[in-house]
């Protein structure tokens, strides 16, 4: 696979606790109505390789944030590596996100965390669909079975972020997520705009 080359360390997630703390928060308040849903809809600008340049509609559908047993359970499989990772997150499901004009595939984990400008931070991570080629041909990319987004969102619901469309996650220290990008730059996530919130079911 000429002209790819493997990032080192790509991104470093908070740790767990922190994001732990922050779907505590979530939970707060009360009644009997069902989850609420946020939508968050921009654009995706790619930076190098094939996508460079190129820009499609990027849409995530949340409907309810990642717990932190889940999160927890996730993170005790990262050592196993990213097959029992997958194992995992499979059976997940927070809501959707979409590339492009399509129905997309489900966003099994988001993870809402503050920032500390007032504003929130999504940590966005799915099961990717890896095409037939990949298969077929044995690609070194089907060893990259996530797909990974950062957004980062200020206080009015607008903001900006990082997609990676081919990643693998492994644990750093114990307890800090590092994202490994596909031999690519992360595509730009721009004009950010989220609307709506999650509510948690009673």
């Amino acid at each position: 696979m000429k002209g790819r080359v493997r990032f080192g360390l790509l991104c470093l997630l908070c740790c767990v606790a922190l994001a732990a703390s922050a779907q505590v928060t979530s939970r707060a308040g009360g009644g009997a109505k069902a989850p609420a849903a946020q939508y968050v809809q921009g654009t995706v600008v790619g930076i190098s390789g094939r996508d460079a340049g190129r820009s499609r509609p990027f849409s995530l559908i949340v409907n309810r944030y990642t717990s932190p047993d889940d999160i927890a359970r996730l993170t005790a499989a990262m050592p196993q590596g990213q097959d029992a990772l997958l194992n995992v997150l499979s059976k997940l499901d927070a809501g959707r996100i979409s590339i492009g004009n399509n129905v997309g595939v489900p966003a099994n984990v988001v993870i809402s965390t503050p920032t500390a400008e007032g504003g929130t931070k999504l940590t966005v991570l799915y099961q990717r669909t890896i095409n037939f080629y990949e298969l077929r041909y044995g690609a070194r990319s089907e060893d990259y079975k996530f797909g990974y987004a950062e957004i980062y969102l200020n206080r009015n619901g607008t903001g900006e972020g990082t997609f990676i469309a081919a990643a693998k996650v492994r644990l750093r220290d114990g307890n800090t997520w590092e994202v490994e990008d596909f031999g690519e730059f992360p595509a730009r996530l721009m004009g950010l705009r989220s609307r709506g919130s999650v509510g948690v079911a009673r």
